[in-house]
């Protein structure tokens, strides 16, 4: 057991964690976390509904979506870095690679350019258009959030991610012609958000005539987590302080819990097209949101039943209900108090894609600690090493396009901490100032950390799937018009 000094226990202490909770995560690394027990992937007829065929769930939404507080929950904090990586090494290195000649090849077609235009020196040299669009002698691309990049460009004006989520949320997730948006942003970042928004929310209010509700929140400190050496001892900075890392996307279910609404839109910041494929995104999300709430409907109304003495004829229907709709399995004829038991959760309904090796999770039938079998998203670092051909060779990849409902059929908010599978962190190696060390990660947010909800899965077309993982991705059909 490691003994924390006086000083630790103080930087324990103000990071808003305690000395109990460390020390979990110290014997986490030491035990590790057990790999998901992966039964099945989930494919159409087995846990997977198709894209419907009719816009019944589409009217359905549009019909009842005013009765809601509706909110566009975004991912947005993490830095563009790794959107730069190939430019970062050539910088670096001063050796061209493909990514590099591509964007200096490209430079006019990029939303940024007119900004880097006004940057530049005269007669710049390609190491100074790089240098100039991802470090702070320019643009400073390279450290800053993807949600404040130009994406694309339009004929009259160009756009960062963040704007095109605001355009999103008036098509779909208003209620009432208000916009709630809310984005996880890192505190250095808050003020860029802050000048942009109030650049174009005037704008874009009488645009689209509707009244935008935007908030942020940053990832707690207090969901961080403790870095170690190899050996498991705590990895200690140079001046000897403790090492406390944060704990990926899964901690955010923190701030996805402190929400207040009905229901809430998931999307990650650069998961964004253009207006000429707006259209598209925009028909499947009202698909996915009619689709939650008849299934709120339908749930809630079983819900009520459950709690009223109902006939055997009644459990019957609606343990029946509880399989097709959800996938869950009974060894028995459930009880009633059982039924309200299971059904009493939060629900998600998640659009997922064709898998064409985009690496990332996928949804599979997965038994628990006590032998239960449900729906979950599964990532690889979930997935032991020699059951990884399920996931390379599943139908579907997960791009997390989420519509959750967060309140219960008698309209109390759910704890959505209650939900959460804390078997499902991982662990990963990195570094520090070229020092070697093991981090940990908390449940992610739609896998581990959504373990408990009620899930439907959804096939939605490729083209609803648009990310920006590398800069040269904004030169494609989904972010460029004329390509």
């Amino acid at each position: 057991m490691t003994n924390f000094s006086t000083q630790d226990i103080e930087q324990i202490q103000k990071h808003g964690l305690t000395v109990d909770i460390v020390t979990q995560q110290l014997q986490n690394f030491i035990t590790g976390f057990p790999y998901s027990d992966i039964v099945a992937p989930a494919t159409i007829g087995n846990g997977v509904f198709a894209s419907p065929a009719d816009e019944s769930n589409i009217e359905y939404y549009r019909t009842h979506q005013d009765k809601y507080k509706i909110v566009k929950f975004v991912p947005a904090s993490g830095a563009a870095t790794r959107m730069f990586k190939d430019l970062f090494e050539y910088i670096s290195s001063g050796e061209m690679n493909k990514t590099t000649q591509t964007v200096l090849d490209n430079l006019e077609n990029f939303a940024f350019w007119p900004d880097l235009k006004s940057v530049l020196p005269d007669n710049a040299t390609d190491t100074d258009k790089i240098r100039y669009l991802i470090t702070e002698c320019g643009l400073n691309y390279g450290n800053m959030p993807k949600a404040l990049l130009a994406f694309h460009k339009y004929e009259n004006e160009n756009r960062t991610a963040a704007a095109e989520h605001l355009i999103e949320g008036a098509l779909y997730a208003q209620s009432n012609h208000n916009v709630n948006i809310h984005f996880t942003v890192s505190p250095e970042h808050k003020p860029g958000f802050d000048k942009l928004l109030a650049q174009i929310v005037p704008e874009y209010e009488t645009r689209f005539g509707v009244k935008y509700n935007i908030t942020m929140s940053t990832q707690r400190a207090s969901t961080d987590t403790i870095a170690v050496n190899p050996d498991n001892t705590p990895f200690r900075n140079e001046d000897g302080t403790l090492l406390f890392r944060p704990a990926g996307h899964g901690a955010l279910i923190e701030n996805l819990n402190d929400i207040d609404g009905d229901i809430a839109f998931i999307k990650n910041i650069d998961n964004i097209c253009t207006d000429k494929l707006r259209h598209i995104t925009v028909y499947h999300k009202e698909q996915l949101a009619g689709l939650l709430l008849k299934t709120m409907d339908k749930t809630f109304e079983y819900l009520n039943i459950l709690s009223n003495a109902p006939s055997p004829e009644q459990i019957s229907e609606i343990a029946k209900y509880a399989t097709d709709q959800f996938g869950i399995q009974f060894d028995n004829s459930p009880s009633a108090n059982e039924l309200h038991r299971v059904l009493n959760r939060p629900i998600r309904v998640c659009g997922i894609i064709k898998n064409t090796g985009e690496p990332g999770g996928g949804p599979f039938w997965v038994r628990d600690e006590n032998g239960d079998i449900s729906l979950q998203i599964a990532e690889p670092g979930q997935i032991a090493p020699e059951k990884i051909d399920i996931l390379k060779n599943g139908e579907f990849f997960s791009p997390t396009d989420l519509v959750c409902c967060l309140r219960d059929y008698r309209g109390n908010k759910f704890n959505l901490l209650e939900y959460v599978d804390p078997r499902t962190g991982f662990i990963s190696n990195k570094s520090k100032n070229g020092r070697p060390l093991r981090a940990m990660e908390r449940p992610g947010l739609w896998n581990g950390a959504m373990a408990k909800w009620l899930t439907i899965f959804v096939a939605t077309p490729l083209e609803t799937f648009t990310p920006v993982k590398v800069i040269t991705d904004l030169l494609g059909k989904t972010h460029n018009d004329a390509a």
